[in-house]
């Protein structure tokens, strides 16, 4: 009795890690909607209306400016960790990007950020 309960345990746990959503840029399938996104169709736009305040160089409050495609794949990773997800801390504020754009940032940034 004692080992279908571990089994059951195991297998929950597995499911679960498996079922949630990716934590890394590294373990995100480039999707078909994802490859066709680019930073002219995409990513200019998301990155100047939620990102750019403050990641714009030197008008921005951080050192991390995202103003060009270049920059921006330079640091997909740290992007995607801060930006997509259940509760991303980026952009800071009221006002978040809705879960639909998250998940293109997301798509782009796995088929990457053309």
């Amino acid at each position: 009795m004692r080992w279908r309960a571990l089994v059951t345990a195991g297998l929950a746990a597995a499911l679960g890690a498996a079922c949630g959503p990716p934590e890394t840029l590294g373990e995100r399938a480039c999707t078909a909607e994802g490859a066709k996104l680019t930073y002219e169709s995409f990513g200019r736009g998301f990155f100047d209306r939620w990102c750019v305040r403050c990641h714009g160089a030197g008008e921005g409050y951080s050192s991390r400016s995202f103003t060009s495609v270049e920059a921006i794949r330079a640091a997909r990773e740290r992007i995607f960790v801060n930006a997509v997800g259940d509760d991303p801390p980026m952009p800071p504020g009221p006002d978040d990007p809705p879960v639909a754009e998250r998940e293109q940032l997301a798509d782009w940034l796995a088929c990457g950020a053309r």
